[in-house]
């Protein structure tokens, strides 16, 4: 998988990428990340890259020139299988859309800036808006990395156990059951019997039981 993001600061996005699962991804050569800055494909002087808003109004504007410039190089190296622009009005990622992704080979990620991008790149130039909640970022760097991360630990081989990635909370639309490790009584807390049967059939029952009821009190919307 290679994951090409279009970035005005591409030093908030390193960080995530140099620790853990998704170093890891990348030193295997499993997954790819590249950053773009988009001031480079700006034919001003002064590299801007926003401007105001036709018919006046508060912000700035990411214009639709270096955008497409940038675009159209990355194109012409490879074919991609999603440009997603990354916006609070896109479709809220989850599980669901996140296994889909982790299926792709190149993707392009747009990250927004200012009060977005000129609308004309929703209209022409992209294929997916995506949103990682109802609130607004100042950009869209921290949504391209829990993106990237989301997607980049479902990829066969990023995990060192790959079943570990279909037991996580909303794969089967229901939370994780509770889990519990060594010790296994602390202070006057212990750990439910059933764990330490050592039959798995019941425990795999337990564990189904369990995730249901956590999920009818915490999240009923995933049942509905």
């Amino acid at each position: 998988m290679r994951i090409d993001i279009i970035t005005l600061f591409p030093e908030l996005l390193k960080s995530p990428f140099e620790v853990s699962i998704l170093k890891r991804a990348l030193e295997s050569g499993i997954a790819q990340v590249h950053f773009h800055d988009l001031r480079t494909y700006s034919t001003h002087k002064q590299k801007q890259v926003d401007d105001y808003p036709f018919g006046g109004g508060a912000g700035m504007v990411m214009m639709i020139e270096p955008i497409d410039r940038s675009l159209e190089a990355l194109k012409k190296k490879r074919d991609y299988d999603a440009i997603i622009y990354l916006t609070p009005d896109g479709k809220t990622l989850n599980q669901k859309a996140a296994n889909h992704y982790s299926t792709l080979n190149n993707i392009i990620l747009l990250c927004g800036h200012y009060k977005g991008v000129d609308q004309r790149v929703r209209d022409h130039l992209i294929t997916h808006e995506i949103s990682i909640g109802d609130f607004v970022l100042s950009g869209g760097e921290l949504a391209a990395a829990i993106f990237c991360d989301s997607v980049i630990r479902l990829v066969p081989g990023v995990l060192g156990d790959e079943s570990s990635a279909l037991t996580d909370s909303f794969q089967d639309n229901l939370l994780a059951p509770p889990i519990y490790t060594r010790p296994a009584k602390y202070k006057e807390w212990e750990v439910p019997e059933i764990l330490t049967s050592g039959n798995t059939p019941k425990v795999e029952e337990w564990r189904d039981q369990k995730a249901l009821e956590r999920t009818q009190k915490l999240r009923p919307d995933l049942l509905e």
